[in-house]
């Protein structure tokens, strides 16, 4: 799941951000619909669940703030069906059994019509196993275990799983970089890290590569060098580095220390890698190459406004769980006006046959409800993020 993928630098000013507009600290419902919209039957109620409290806060509120922006753009060009979107959002402090209480508040006592949520993996497959029992139309921003969308025909994600970013970058290394050998380092200790690892793995032998050396290590570990050794030792073209920034500026600099110079890959779990190491140590990570969901350097218009919108919103840059959240919100509104209703089985229809353009691209959805769209291919040059080509798989 993508629960430590957000600058390290931006943490204390989301915090900060949230507090000041009340969307985290102390609040336990909120409403996004305008500033003139109130609780009536003239609006569409679409719940919303997120951690905006706890060990996991900074990715709720981020992910929050995202669908709230789409909320407001919504209803400032009209809404949906003539009607103004009430979104309604309880805290679920990163807890699967306080997300399912939520859960059932926003059905049984808001009537939402819709759910945008969970943010981490584990409380959205609780949320979503109820779910499917209610029938409830429901897309995850962010929640990328495969077994979420699993659950059932009405749930959804709009954010790549685990595997495919494994597959993904396989795929690139064996394609564009024209790797013959890899090797991989994970946290055996993570299902995010964990599940990239195997996918990469499998893909690139099949892509014809030979997987030189797979080696573990537990979550919290600092050392890596005995590992990174060993890979050195086998001479791989690439290394697979499935695993969240703070692990990989570690690893990037032990692994420039113990003299290996393969190319090293990762997802986007990559996402901060540069606010996390030193000036001096910034080549350890040069000409590296990552996947994500979207780029901050892409020329679309509208994910532009949406960075300088969340800017001067928030005080403080998005990441990818903000675009996310607000290509979300922007799927389900969409899926809503598609089906001329609030009907749940039409939502679901509508939304299996959607074609959204949104701030990560061009989506449709595959027969398991995962999203279908080109990947961002990026790199670092001169200490700084640079986008590379979108590339699909």
């Amino acid at each position: 799941m993508m629960r430590k993928r957000l600058l390290a630098a931006v943490l204390a000013a989301v915090m900060l951000a949230a507090s000041a507009t009340g969307c985290a600290q102390g609040a336990n419902t909120q409403s996004a619909a305008g500033s003139d919209a109130a609780a009536t039957d003239e609006t569409i109620k679409i719940g919303g669940l997120a951690p905006l409290t706890g060990n996991v806060s900074v990715y709720g509120i981020a992910t929050n703030n995202g669908v709230k922006l789409a909320v407001d753009s919504i209803n400032k060009a009209g809404g949906v069906l003539g009607k103004q979107i009430e979104y309604v959002s309880y805290d679920e402090k990163g807890d699967a059994i306080e997300a399912v209480n939520a859960y059932n508040k926003l059905v049984q006592d808001d009537k939402v019509v819709a759910l945008v949520g969970d943010v981490t993996s584990k409380p959205t497959i609780a949320v979503a196993q109820k779910a499917v029992k209610d029938g409830l139309p429901m897309i995850t921003a962010t929640g990328t275990a495969a077994d979420i969308t699993k659950a059932g025909d009405n749930i959804f994600r709009a954010c790549f799983i685990d595997p495919f970013q494994g597959e993904l970058m396989a795929a690139y290394a064996a394609k564009k970089l024209n790797a013959k050998t890899a090797a991989i380092i994970y946290d055996n200790g993570d299902d995010y890290s964990t599940g990239v690892a195997n996918a990469f793995e499998a893909a690139a032998k099949e892509a014809g590569m030979t997987i030189t050396n797979k080696e573990a290590y537990q979550s919290g570990s600092v050392d890596f060098k005995s590992q990174l050794t060993k890979i050195k030792a086998g001479n791989p073209d690439v290394v697979m580095v499935p695993v969240y920034y703070s692990d990989v500026a570690l690893i990037a600099v032990q692994a420039k220390d113990v003299g290996l110079n393969a190319k090293l890959l990762g997802a986007d779990g990559w996402d901060g890698v540069l606010e996390k190491i030193d000036k001096s140590n910034l080549d350890a990570v040069k000409d590296c190459y990552f996947c994500s969901q979207y780029s901050a350097e892409s020329t679309n218009p509208d994910l532009q406004a949406f960075l300088k919108k969340y800017k001067e919103t928030y005080n403080t840059d998005a990441n990818m769980f903000a675009v996310l959240g607000y290509d979300a919100m922007g799927m389900m509104a969409a899926a809503i006006k598609k089906a001329g209703s609030t009907d749940s089985d039409k939502i679901v229809a509508a939304m299996k046959g959607l074609e959204y353009k949104g701030l990560t691209g061009n989506t449709t959805f595959d027969e398991n409800r995962n999203p279908v769209r080109e990947a961002v291919i990026t790199t670092i040059a001169d200490g700084k993020y640079k986008f590379v080509e979108n590339f699909k798989k």
